[in-house]
């Protein structure tokens, strides 16, 4: 009976030590799924942009096209945050459409902000 009493206490301490290692371990998981989902939003806004930009040739456009592509990211993701390079297109140039953005982070625990960047690369007409 007194073992029993005495392990007791040894896990309860032990409890003490294991469960903030796994509360910023479950923190960081929840963070790292939140930055890799706007990355991924990032990046198919992109994607949408540069078609658009490929086939109807108008910067201003694309950059609508960017931002109903990705409306989990609003009001935040504004048209300032997309740039369209050339703003002009022809049949024999690549046109690059990046967009950058800076996710906040819930804990602040890793950082305060996380700068993220979606870009792609399309020829002109398609």
């Amino acid at each position: 009976m007194r073992r029993l009493r005495s392990e007791q206490g040894a896990t309860a301490v032990e409890f003490a030590l294991v469960v903030p290692l796994l509360l910023v371990l479950l923190i960081g998981v929840i963070e790292f799924g939140r930055v890799f989902n706007t990355q991924l939003q990032l990046t198919a806004a992109a994607r949408e942009s540069v078609r658009v930009m490929a086939i109807q040739k108008q910067p201003d456009t694309a950059r609508n096209a960017a931002l109903a592509a990705a409306p989990g990211l609003a009001p935040a993701l504004t048209a300032a945050n997309v740039q369209v390079s050339p703003s002009s297109c022809s049949s024999t140039t690549d046109v690059t459409v990046t967009i950058s953005y800076s996710v906040s982070l819930l804990s602040g625990l890793f950082a305060d902000a996380v700068p993220l960047t979606g870009q792609a690369v399309m020829r002109c007409g398609g």
